[in-house]
């Protein structure tokens, strides 16, 4: 068997990775499409996450280069909240190995929903910048390490609260919050799986594939929403976050 599910899953699970760049590198939320289909696939929750680490990593590492290369973005100047978000992030997937996900799908749909009504409800968003209401240095130590080290413990979702405190208080336009969310979340996803690597649970076969599918996906995505801006991102944040909200509460009902 070339991966670890059967053929027809595996392209499933493609199709799937490919969405999921196009989608997080707009406007986060892939791990709403990976997640539940690895899990539905048969994967352990353990599996899941670390297969998802895996072809994530990719997925934000190329829609983060194109943003760079597109002018959105300073790799170079991001370098300190990247190596916050990396090490933020290992820290909740080792926290990941002994808390079990159960209190933390019950609190993530009220979350997503409060996102989601904040994207559609409030006016004048678009990329021009806005009012900074936190300096850098205080923007990366506080949200910066909370945002990632949830990534790191379970991670759907993670571009919205990156993206929501780009605006919120950093005082980014849509556009350059979403350039400057990619690379954070390149880093908590590298951070994290550095630490399910170790642990063992990785489908390598079929997380390489997937990783494959996802930078296409992501390329795709990041030159869209550079071309069009917050006119493509706003509405599919809303939708990113309002599905991933239903689905979580969908699972914590049983």
């Amino acid at each position: 068997m070339i991966f670890e599910v059967s053929l027809d899953l595996a392209a499933l699970l493609l199709l799937a990775a490919f969405l999921a760049g196009f989608v997080d590198a707009i406007a986060g939320g892939g791990g709403l499409i990976t997640l539940p289909m690895l899990l539905l696939a048969g994967a352990s929750p353990l599996e899941a996450l670390a297969t998802n680490k895996l072809q994530g990593t990719f997925g934000s590492a190329t829609a983060a280069l194109a943003y760079a290369r597109a002018g959105q973005v300073r790799l170079r100047e991001q370098a300190g909240m990247a190596a916050i978000a990396g090490l933020a992030g290992a820290a909740g997937a080792l926290v990941a190995h002994q808390v079990p996900l159960d209190v933390l799908r019950l609190i993530m749909p009220g979350v997503l929903v409060a996102v989601a009504a904040f994207f559609a409800a409030k006016p004048g968003l678009t990329d021009a910048n806005r009012v900074q209401r936190l300096r850098p240095a205080v923007f990366a130590v506080t949200l910066v390490p909370a945002v990632a080290a949830y990534d790191g413990f379970f991670g759907p979702g993670t571009g919205s609260f990156y993206m929501l405190g780009f605006v919120l208080l950093a005082g980014f336009g849509v556009l350059k919050a979403t350039a400057h969310t990619k690379l954070l979340n390149f880093a908590s996803n590298l951070g994290s799986l550095a630490v399910f690597v170790a642990s063992g649970g990785v489908w390598w076969a079929m997380g390489f594939a997937m990783a494959a599918a996802q930078v296409g996906g992501a390329a795709l995505g990041a030159r869209l929403a550079v071309r069009v801006g917050a006119r493509l991102i706003k509405p599919l944040l809303v939708a990113t976050s309002t599905l991933l909200a239903l689905r979580l509460l969908w699972q914590a009902l049983g």
